[in-house]
């Protein structure tokens, strides 16, 4: 019987020193050992655990601190790998499994709910586009307070959050063409785009903002020209007779209307808005936003591409470049703010959100679409520079310990912290990261907008990842999180012809699709910057990119959870879940 009393009495001591640990590092108030007790995911915490000697660097695991008490230090996790059977294996370990709340809520997807949420979704989208149709049309959107008609403020034109959105050209019907299309609606889409043709026009006394004008109406004009003529019909037959490439006339008409934008510059940067019949306005000031100014690409690019004249990738190539090459030659970041004379930084501040999201978004849309080198070469620097100075947290997604991946906003010259709050705007990351093969980031990063809108039933504008709670409290419909969603997982409409076309198709930055196409890779005129020094001459040839990466996923993984239940756990603790 001494044996008996000599092990009870060591695994006693075991557990007492344990609890001990537990307890004397913050962590035992908030365990739970296997029951229903909340569990406060502090990983970092078990840094002095497992952890050696910290020196310190300038990027680290950790962003998190303040919001636990702690002084804000980047400070990176050394536990040492340990194998399964190891006596210490790590924190996370413990509380894998296959009966846990996360998988049996995320596990699957039923084919009875996902029917259920399409048919939703369709009802919301005839819900507004009848209602516009009815009370709106044929001016910009509807107001849905008074039921009626919206264009631009003509008594107010200092209004720029409407002035610089309507141009009295019927935004909404435009904007819609190819929704009605991919909602498989033929007989609609002929008729709107018969309305367009016969009602919409562009000489209008409308000061807007080319960036919107451009991947509003632009890319919409475009995209619903290119399915209309496409030959291998992915849509079906949505052609009509009669049909002479109206769309495209007018989408050529609108780009020449916003190239004064990009004359009387020193540095090629455009102006951010012009007037519709009369040029830039006299009172223009100098300031742009890098986003704005240099997310003309695409659009530009396959107008100049279907009509045979460079004028329009040139101008906005040129805008693409001058950014580039005022980027931090210490980070090789950008700002959020420049002066399209002098070519100084006006806004210092480097994200992935508001005033910057599509710069870095068309980089790489550009290279898919156009194949030229320079634009992956650009894209692929400035994304190396992302993750140095603006990625937070551990260095995996899916394993090892410390807070999960987060981008927040830097200083471009010296890459130090400059606040505590990310945007909405900044979900389209994840998307992009899919399309940049980077899947293992990206599943991390949704999951973390994902958990915000959990907990607050949409993206607020802005979130304070330190405060855990909106700095901004309104929701404009943004479509960034769903179209990172959707390039993450397509299970949700698996039988629309977007998905069984022989063509892979690519979002602009409103959501217009575009096919990725040969023609888009072939031009008719020689190299746009020949004599320019330092210009790439290299391109790709014939290179078609297939924008599928489920391969890079293991195939064990693909029918679990794509993130492990203790990390999405993680996440909803950190923003504030339970």
């Amino acid at each position: 019987m001494q044996w008996r009393s000599i092990v009870v009495g060591l695994v006693l001591l075991r557990l007492s020193v344990s609890c001990l640990l537990w307890l004397s590092f913050g962590l035992g108030q908030n365990v739970s050992w296997g029951f229903n007790f909340p569990l406060g995911l502090n990983l970092h915490k078990l840094d002095l655990l497992f952890g050696e000697e910290k020196g310190s660097t300038k990027r680290g695991n950790s962003w998190s601190r303040r919001t636990h008490g702690f002084k804000f230090e980047d400070t990176d996790s050394i536990c040492p790998k340990v194998g399964e059977d190891s006596p210490q294996r790590s924190y996370p370990s413990f509380f894998d499994g296959s009966r846990d709340e996360y998988v049996r809520k995320y596990s699957s997807f039923p084919v009875s709910l996902k029917a259920k949420m399409k048919d939703m979704a369709r009802e919301m989208f005839y819900f507004g586009y009848d209602n516009y149709m009815k009370y709106a049309f044929p001016e910009d959107e509807l107001n849905p307070i008074d039921c009626a008609g919206r264009g631009p403020d003509v008594l107010n034109p200092s209004n720029i959050n409407i002035n610089d959105v309507l141009g009295n050209y019927s935004l909404t019907l435009i904007d819609t063409l190819d929704t009605l299309l991919v909602l498989g609606n033929v007989t609609e889409f002929q008729r709107a785009v018969k309305l367009v043709i016969d009602t919409v026009s562009f000489d209008k006394d409308s000061t807007v903002q080319v960036f919107e004008a451009n991947i509003r109406i632009l890319g919409s004009l475009i995209s619903a020209h290119i399915l209309l003529t496409d030959p291998k019909h992915p849509f079906g037959k949505v052609g009509f007779e009669g049909y002479d490439n109206e769309l495209l006339h007018l989408a050529h008409d609108l780009a020449v209307r916003l190239l004064p934008a990009f004359e009387n510059t020193t540095t090629g940067i455009p102006y951010s808005r012009v007037n519709l019949k009369t040029g830039v306005p006299p009172d223009s000031i100098n300031e742009t936003c890098t986003a704005g100014a240099g997310s003309l690409l695409v659009e530009f690019g396959i107008l100049s591409r279907l009509i045979g004249d460079s004028t329009f990738e040139w101008v906005a190539r040129r805008a693409v470049r001058a950014l580039w090459n005022l980027r931090s030659n210490e980070t090789g970041l950008l700002g959020n703010v420049v002066n399209i004379q002098t070519g100084e930084w006006v806004g210092k501040q480097s994200g992935l959100g508001a005033g910057m999201d599509s710069f870095y978004e068309y980089l790489l849309k550009s290279y898919l679409l156009f194949g030229e080198i320079e634009d992956y070469r650009m894209f692929q620097a400035a994304y190396e520079s992302i993750q140095n100075h603006l990625r937070r947290g551990r260095e995996l997604c899916n394993e090892g310990e410390g807070d999960p991946p987060l981008y927040v906003n830097v200083n471009m010259f010296s890459g130090e912290t400059m606040n505590t709050w990310i945007d909405s705007l900044q979900a389209f990351f994840p998307g992009l990261q899919v399309l940049n093969g980077d899947v293992e980031n990206a599943i991390c990063l949704h999951a973390f907008y994902y958990a915000i809108w959990r907990r607050f039933g949409a993206l607020p504008e802005r979130y304070n990842w330190q405060l855990q709670a909106p700095d901004v409290h309104f929701y404009p419909l943004r479509p960034e999180l769903v179209e990172s969603t959707y390039l993450l997982y397509q299970l949700f409409d698996e039988d629309n012809p977007l998905h069984k076309s022989d063509n892979k198709y690519i979002f602009t930055t409103e959501g217009h699709i575009v096919p990725i196409d040969q023609r888009f890779r072939e031009k008719q005129w020689s190299d746009l910057f020949p004599c320019e020094e330092g210009a790439l001459k290299e391109r790709e040839p014939n290179h078609q990119h297939n924008i599928s990466y489920c391969n890079r996923i293991p195939e064990e993984r693909r029918y679990t959870l794509p993130l492990k239940s203790v990390y999405m756990k993680q996440i909803d603790h950190m923003v504030g879940l339970f």
